[in-house]
């Protein structure tokens, strides 16, 4: 049957996304399933954390057009917020015109993109699905797969990393920290090694931390440096070197309802980045962006880390020992970061150790995991002869609450027994 729309292009839908739509075909209701596929993080309260936002003012001032950089109080309280938690002791300090806000993390990364110039642009093999499509629509760049090996636990070092970036001539570098989806973490040492490689061969670090709250120290338990991290604290000048930082109240706040989000960088880049949002979306919305500006003190943004870092600790323990017991593979490093496992099904029995085939069974016990080939970032399906190297894997989230999380973890233990017993 041919297309009774020509005009419009095909547009395919992002891990997530798909997995949330044969959901919702199978009758998915919030109720009785467990989404241990969610990117989001629940959103109630928790043991320590600061009062919920529960009301949004609308005056007359609010009612009018934002500067499409951003309401000006709202981004000087951002640059305060990195200045006094990363870059105390550091000569040069962001201002509010490095940076800018957007409607969500999308929105931001688009805006970005869109500056981008005729260059070899890399990503890490796996990162986040939303990177395909970005990565995809835009011709000036060329998207560059930078593989990761499982052996490696999805890891990357310096040296290695120095040599993709001088073998391939990258002039940027789009990755997560921490990684979604296999939660790891590109710690400080490390970070200031990459800001310097960057800052000699001018390759842009554009460096999404999303998920910068989510840190749970060393081993199984979490024991170990418990802090909020971020890239900002390596950069020597705010204004010379090409680091640009995202975030948001998505994650790290637990707001993924308000879509709003920030970038930090170089003035010169805050400028392109604002031309490119005046044509792109016009701004995010002024109520929103007065609202956010006491969620981003100081006291307010360090009460809400510590309080998650307390909770989802309790359940990244709970699910690492379980899925272990259940048969599913970690490996030797575990997740410290954001709030996902991306466990190997080799050990699972058939059909459940393939990714996608688990996926399906895991519907009609009513939860939603996302397979692992999502993460097998394709701009442009360029390697489509090829099997996905993550056909194995699933990425499995404990960002609902810890009885919504047991319940998906007591059905996956279900699942496996069943398909045991056959075979």
């Amino acid at each position: 049957m041919s297309d009774s729309f020509p005009s419009f292009q095909q547009t395919p839908q992002t891990g997530v996304i798909y997995s949330m739509a044969e959901a919702q075909r199978m009758g998915y209701h919030p109720r009785d399933w467990s989404n241990l596929g969610q990117g989001a993080p629940e959103t109630g309260v928790l043991d320590g954390a600061p009062k919920r936002l529960e009301n949004i003012a609308v005056n007359c001032l609010s009612s009018e057009y934002s500067p499409v950089a951003g309401d000006m109080e709202l981004r000087e309280a951002i640059a305060d917020l990195y200045n006094t938690r990363y870059r105390r002791g550091l000569g040069s300090k962001y201002g509010a015109e490095n940076v800018s806000i957007a409607s969500g993390g999308r929105a931001a990364l688009t805006r970005i993109a869109t500056v981008l110039g005729h260059i070899n642009m890399g990503h890490f093999l796996p990162d986040y699905t939303a990177y395909e499509e970005l990565l995809d629509i835009f011709r000036t760049f060329i998207p560059i797969p930078i593989v990761l090996s499982a052996s490696e636990s999805f890891q990357i070092g310096t040296d290695q990393l120095r040599a993709e970036i001088e073998g391939r001539g990258l002039g940027a570098l789009l990755f997560s920290n921490p990684s979604n989806p296999t939660g790891h973490v590109v710690k400080s040492v490390q970070l200031a090694e990459w800001v310097a490689l960057a800052t000699k061969g001018q390759c842009a670090l554009i460096v999404d931390e999303f998920y910068s709250h989510y840190h749970y120290g060393g081993g199984i338990s979490g024991s170990g440096e418990d802090t909020t991290r971020s890239v900002a604290a390596c950069i020597d000048h705010v204004d010379k070197q090409p680091v640009v930082i995202i975030d948001g109240l998505t994650k790290n706040w637990r707001y993924p309802g308000l879509r709003l989000s920030w970038t930090l960088a170089p003035k010169k880049i805050i400028e392109r980045i604002a031309s490119a949002g005046s044509f792109l979306d016009g701004g995010p919305p002024h109520p929103i962006q007065k609202a956010a500006i006491e969620l981003v003190s100081l006291e307010h943004a360090q009460s809400e880390a510590l309080a998650i870092q307390k909770s989802f600790r309790v359940k990244r323990q709970e699910m690492i020992g379980e899925l272990e017991r259940l048969g599913f593979i970690l490996g030797e490093k575990k997740p410290t970061g954001a709030f996902y496992c991306f466990p190997s099904l080799e050990n699972l029995p058939p059909p459940l150790n393939d990714g996608m085939s688990f996926f399906r069974e895991a519907l009609k016990k009513k939860v939603i995991v996302v397979p692992g080939e999502f993460f097998d970032v394709d701009p442009g399906n360029r390697r489509r002869q090829y099997p996905s190297r993550l056909k194995g894997y699933v990425r499995i989230s404990y960002g609902p609450s810890q009885r919504e999380v047991r319940q998906g973890l007591h059905r996956l233990g279900e699942l496996i027994e069943e398909a045991k017993n056959v075979h």
